[in-house]
């Protein structure tokens, strides 16, 4: 069975789209690619068709990720039934989700399927910093420091989920 994931933030051509990336690497890199379909989506439609922000894109290939082109796209009611787990990046994205999910084909699901993707990083957790900041206003550095909080996130989030990957593997 497939687990599926998707990353949500404001337009989805800067945080959510890192978050596929570095995601993806990380489920290939522990041989679980198979296992989980990954996508990413915004909670407007401002960018619906672009491709991520180049500075994005510039900060995934300078640590050695390989995005592939990417379509930003909007996050709908009906796709919290095409998804298993739905990531806000920030509590802001997370708001407007769990309002959205109330419109859902099942909104009891829909809602148990949210959660802040900075959720997954414990030390984010501790300092209550689990708000993922907008880059899109910032230089270079400002790409790269979300680089770094989507990194630890990410990899906390692949720790909780790979009992259940794994015992899916095994059945």
């Amino acid at each position: 069975m497939t687990f599926r994931v998707c990353f949500v933030c404001t337009g989805n051509i800067c945080r959510s789209p890192t978050a596929e990336v570095v995601f993806r690497q990380l489920l290939s890199d522990a041989g679980l690619a198979e296992q989980v379909e990954v996508d990413s989506a915004g909670t407007g439609p401002w960018h619906a068709g672009h491709d991520m922000d180049p500075r994005a894109r510039y900060a995934l290939l300078a640590r050695g990720y390989r995005p592939d082109q990417h379509v930003a796209k909007q996050f709908l009611a009906a796709d919290f039934d095409r998804r298993d787990a739905v990531l806000a990046i920030d509590a802001g994205h997370l708001a407007r989700l769990s309002r959205l999910a109330l419109l859902a084909e099942q909104p009891e699901d829909a809602v148990a399927s949210l959660s802040l993707l900075r959720g997954y990083d414990p030390t984010a957790v501790l300092a209550g910093e689990t708000d993922i900041p907008d880059p899109y206003y910032d230089d270079a550095r400002g790409f790269d420091i979300v680089l770094d909080q989507i990194e630890r996130a990410c990899a906390g989030l692949l720790r909780a989920l790979r009992p259940r990957l794994t015992a899916d593997r095994a059945s």
